[in-house]
Order: structure tokens, then C-alpha cells, then sequence
């Protein structure tokens, strides 16, 4: 039985500051849907990008690795609401139809409340975007213009079909009011971003603020063997300034192939474009000098934390190459 992977796609420049906040990794699940006959709506939120397995079949026809609704014999159209896995400003979505070629909706709009009491019923529904065209096994990525923060959003498909993944990239906004509330200031769900980094041959820095443990080595940041002088870096955006209170650094699954030591640098700024940052975080100070590392281990640090107001941005150097899977700055907002 031949599996095949999705075509290798690019993320666009523009949403690589983002959060996807439909993630099912932070939270987002499905509400409710018209239809799921052919296949459950939960597949649009996973990560992994879909697949496709020749000659796989279930009770129901042919399996798919996305959201898949029963050809509509009336009128009227197929949706989905979802609910974030943190509210948000959606500044572009992307509806792909990877390996829906027959049988993929005519076209797609999307709707979004603000209900942070779950309330969809009574909440105020408003376009995000209009009545838009699909076509077969691709990406469609819309631009969004709208500042409103969202905790939900409907997906209609015209009138029905099947849609891969669904991806809502948007600016997290914490709901929280409460500024002695101790957060991972780093965390995806908080908002943390990844700006830049030296290398990501087995693995991307976006895995280090990834929620929970990593499940294996494939799941955190890995660079190739270094060769040459010097040492791996990453540069990561904390989702809100604040100051930090404890590190954790987590090697799990990184026996043969941790790093020697790790260092963290670390600023804040308000007002650098992200390319600015690259040059100038290798003059920052340091929040946590060059700590030895232990494979397949949870390092906290408490004490070895430098003095500091608060920070906005982080330098992670890895020396000299290597893997860590997590990276947890607990702090308060400031």
C-alpha cells in the first residue's frame, strides 16, 4: 500500500512571524460541523503535512487525510467552526487542497467570533473572507485586513467536498489580565516566534516552543555536524517582554548528539525589523552564561539567570552544533 507525501511547500516570507492558530498542537479542536461523512474534520488542524495512501478504505469509501463532507444531493453548503488554540489577529489563511483533486469545494469563505465564554450561538459572526475559488491539491493563501481578535472561526465550502489542512495565521493575544501570572514567555501558545537561525538540517527551531515534551528526536531543533569554527545559533521573539525567573532547557531524545554547552543572550528591544536583529544579537548581553549539557535531560536554572529588567528577544547558541528539543523562559509579563 503506496504512501504518498505532500509536495514540498515554502512557507511565504510574510507568514513566517506567525502563528498558526488553528493548530491542534496548542489547543484547537472542532466545534462542530455540518458533515464529516467521508472524513473527520479534526484532520484540517493537524501539523503534519497530509498524505495520501493508495488503496486505503474505510466503512465509508475512500479514506482522505483532511475534512471531507458527502456529496450534497439539496441545497445549501457544507461548514465547520473551530475554536482557536488562542485568540488572535488573523492576518492570513491558508485552505489547502492537497490531494483533493475530484473532490475538492468549488470555493471557500470564512467567518470569525470573539466568544471567550464558548458561546458561539449568541456571538457576533463577521466575514474574514469572502467567497473565494479553489482549486485541486494546492495551496490557497489569503491575505487578511482586519484587527478584530478572534476566538472561533466558521470555514463554509461551497457546496461541499474535501479540504486537507486548514492553517489561520495570526498575532496571539494573551487573554490574560493578570500581570503577577507566572507564563512561558517563549511558548507558542504565548506567542513566541522564531526570527532566524544558523542551521536546521534535522530539525527546525520552531520545535523548540513546541507544547509538551518532545516525543523524539525528530521534534526539537538539530543541526548537521559542524566542520568548521564556531557554533549553531537560533533567535527567538518571546509573544510579550517580560522578566524571566527560570530556564529550562530539555535535551529529550538527544543522547549521541547534544550539545556541548548552551549560552543564552538575550534583549529588549521595541522597534528592529527582524533582519536588524541577526547582526546585532551577537553583541546582547547574556541572560544565562554557557551551561554544559546532559543528554536526554531537563537542565533548570534558577540561580545562574543573570540580572535583567525584562527582555523581548533571546539568542540561543549551541555549541557546538547538536540537538535540544525545548526551551521554557518562565516569567511575568512586563
Amino acid at each position: 500500500m503506496a504512501t504518498l507525501l505532500a509536495p514540498a511547500f515554502e512557507l511565504p516570507n510574510q507568514l513566517h512571524s506567525l502563528t498558526n492558530l488553528a493548530d491542534s498542537r496548542i489547543g484547537a479542536q472542532i466545534v462542530e460541523c455540518s458533515d464529516e461523512f467521508f472524513a473527520e474534520a479534526k484532520r484540517m488542524l493537524q501539523f503534519e503535512a497530509p498524505i495520501f495512501v493508495e488503496d486505503k478504505f474505510d466503512d465509508h469509501g475512500k479514506w482522505m487525510d483532511g475534512w471531507e463532507t458527502r456529496r450534497k444531493r439539496h441545497s445549501g453548503y457544507d461548514w465547520c467552526i473551530i475554536k482557536l488554540g488562542v485568540a488572535g489577529k488573523i492576518k492570513a489563511v491558508d485552505v489547502d487542497t492537497t490531494f483533493f483533486t475530484g473532490n475538492y469545494p468549488a470555493s471557500a469563505s470564512l467567518e470569525g467570533c470573539y466568544a471567550p465564554n464558548d458561546d458561539t450561538q449568541n456571538a457576533l459572526w463577521q466575514p474574514i473572507l469572502a467567497n473565494s475559488i479553489l482549486g485541486p491539491s494546492q495551496h490557497h493563501i489569503f491575505d487578511i485586513e482586519n484587527q478584530t481578535v478572534f476566538t472561533h472561526i466558521r470555514i463554509n465550502i461551497f457546496p461541499d467536498g474535501g479540504v486537507a489542512r486548514l492553517r489561520i495565521y495570526g498575532e496571539v493575544q494573551i487573554q490574560s489580565t493578570n500581570s503577577t501570572e507566572t507564563l512561558d514567555l517563549l511558548a507558542l501558545q504565548n506567542g513566541g516566534r522564531v526570527i532566524a537561525y544558523s542551521d536546521a538540517h534535522f530539525g527546525h527551531p520552531r520545535n523548540l516552543i513546541n507544547p509538551g515534551r518532545g516525543i523524539n528526536m525528530g521534534d526539537g531543533w538539530e543541526t548537521k555536524r559542524r566542520r568548521a569554527p564556531g557554533f549553531d545559533w537560533c533567535i527567538l521573539a518571546l509573544g510579550q517582554a517580560g522578566k524571566i525567573e527560570k530556564i529550562e532547557i530539555d535535551t529529550a531524545h538527544f543522547k549521541g548528539n547534544y550539545p556541548a554547552q548552551v549560552s543564552i543572550q538575550a534583549v529588549y528591544i521595541e522597534d528592529a525589523t527582524d533582519p536588524q536583529l541577526i547582526p546585532q544579537s551577537m553583541f546582547w548581553p547574556f541572560l544565562l552564561n554557557a551551561q554544559d549539557m546532559q543528554m536526554d535531560h531537563i537542565h533548570d536554572y534558577i540561580n545562574d539567570i543573570l540580572a535583567h529588567e525584562k527582555i523581548s528577544h533571546i539568542r540561543v547558541n549551541m555549541i557546538p552544533d547538536g540537538g535540544i528539543s525545548r526551551i521554557r523562559l518562565w516569567g511575568k509579563r512586563a
